[in-house]
């Protein structure tokens, strides 16, 4: 990596600092940029509070979103009792299907197909939205593309609240994939903060978003659930409470949060962000980080395609877990959706707690170190879970799979914010996002489809083994550029 590469990400003051001996800077321009300093959201002063509004933001949206985790197989549950014609035109599909390839007909894992399906579908779209997105507000700014976001989450839940049909379920978590852009657009906004530490603090409180979410959100949609009136369908509540919080969190938003890309950082022309982004929508340019290696040396491309296949991997294993965990525990457990609320609370409270205590202490340039330790963890975590005789053995794998959890999505977001320029941020990080919905869109169908085809035992075993591939991946290529220069 180029200096100019590798410095891009830092403050104004870090440029002051480097400047040579010999070259002369007259004190008024110095006090102009150091006023200028003052007034960037990147500033030391300004980005706790940037933090604090896009960490709080988050929270809101995400408490929204996994209200209907303990929910969807008793939804799907409910579609397949009362005879819902597209549901049942699906299911007779898949018994055909079954009966062609010669598996025994379970209807019972049809469920977990379905579910795999659904969740795929909503990442397949947030796969082709991320870049776009982050190619936006790349022009327009952050702060008028996450309003724009949110509107259609809004619009998503509503749906989902008045549906009472398969399609018309099927059709709000399209339009939610469609809009989910602002989970990537939090992460380009820390991305912005030009001050490495305050980077590192911001992506480590992401993560505690994603844990608090995940912990209360889905035990608040289990009890809405258990609260439901009679004549009253269970999931009602939970969808309108959700288009609570997303009419909560655009306000929010629309109130607090300021703009975090200065006009003259950003790109020349909308146009050009959207070919930019075209080209992340293709697979092959994607793992290249097409749209921001071009200004970078060989050996910073390499390692940044590294990262971006390493996380690919993680979240195509990691995602089918997640998918199949809420069917695995009500198959095999006969979980209620209170029992999974409770699980899912477990999960995140643990998270939670790593996050708070453990992954914002970690030193720039460890970050990949903690990555492979996560990723080894994961292995038996995924052998426990899937081989769970009883509820103890399931939780010590939970309290694995939590901790990497914890730590690997911060930690390489962290790593791979570094490169870049300002004007590219954005595009990164929406690379990356994309990265993990291509991941998602392909790894809860895949994983469903094991676990349909051969039970939960085979299909989390084969993904345990498979976390050795990017840890392999990790050994090769042990930093990054930034962190040898941080370390050093």
């Amino acid at each position: 990596m180029s200096k100019n590469d590798q410095e891009a990400p830092q403050c104004s003051c870090f440029t002051l600092s480097r400047t040579p001996a010999f070259q002369v800077i007259n004190t008024e321009e110095m006090l102009q940029n150091k006023s200028q300093e003052s007034r960037e959201p990147g500033a030391e002063e300004g980005a706790h509070r940037i933090i604090t509004i896009v960490f709080v933001a988050l929270l809101i949206d995400l408490l929204g979103f996994t209200l209907i985790l303990p929910l969807l197989p008793s939804i799907l549950d409910h579609f397949s009792q009362n005879g819902d014609p597209f549901y049942m035109t699906l299911q007779h599909g898949v018994d055909w299907f079954s009966e062609v390839v010669g598996v025994p007909p379970e209807r019972k894992y049809n469920s977990v197909l379905f579910g795999g399906l659904i969740g795929s579908i909503f990442s397949i779209l947030q796969f082709f939205a991320s870049p776009l997105t982050g190619a936006a507000s790349d022009y327009f700014g952050r702060r008028p593309v996450m309003l724009l976001t949110l509107v259609g989450l809004i619009a998503s839940y509503f749906l989902w609240a008045i549906s009472r049909s398969f399609e018309l379920f099927l059709f709000s978590r399209i339009i939610g994939g469609i809009s989910k852009g602002n989970v990537s657009l939090s992460t380009a906004i820390i991305a912005d903060l030009q001050s490495p530490k305050a980077r590192s603090k911001g992506m480590a409180m992401i993560g505690v978003a994603f844990s608090l979410g995940f912990t209360f959100g889905p035990m608040l949609g289990a009890y809405l659930a258990m609260e439901a009136g009679k004549g009253e369908l269970f999931y009602v509540r939970s969808a309108m409470f959700a288009v609570l919080f997303a009419m909560a969190d655009l306000a929010f938003v629309f109130v607090l949060l300021p703009e975090t890309l200065p006009k003259e950082k950003r790109v020349s022309s909308v146009m050009s962000g959207f070919q930019s982004a075209t080209s992340l929508i293709s697979p092959p340019a994607l793992f290249q980080f097409s749209a921001v290696s071009h200004r970078m040396e060989s050996s910073s491309k390499e390692n940044l395609k590294t990262l971006g296949l390493v996380y690919f991997l993680y979240l195509f294993l990691f995602s089918g877990l997640e998918y199949t965990l809420s069917f695995l525990v009500h198959q095999h457990f006969q979980f209620s959706s209170l029992e999974q609320g409770k699980m899912f609370f477990f999960i995140g409270i643990t998270m939670a707690v790593i996050q708070g205590g453990y992954t914002r202490q970690i030193k720039p340039g460890n970050e990949l170190k903690t990555v492979k330790m996560a990723i080894m963890l994961l292995a038996p975590a995924f052998l426990l879970i899937g081989w769970s005789a009883n509820v103890i053995i399931l939780s010590t794998g939970l309290f694995f799979y939590s901790f990497a959890s914890a730590v690997v999505v911060p930690c390489l977001s962290t790593v791979v914010s570094s490169y870049g320029l300002a004007s590219q941020k954005g595009t990164l990080m929406g690379t990356l996002r994309s990265l993990g919905a291509l991941a998602r869109a392909v790894g809860p169908i895949m994983s469903a489809t094991v676990y349909w085809l051969a039970g939960a035992e085979v299909c989390f075993t084969v993904c345990a083994f498979l976390f050795l591939l990017p840890f392999i991946l990790l050994r090769k290529h042990p930093s990054s550029p930034n962190e040898r220069q941080i370390s050093n």
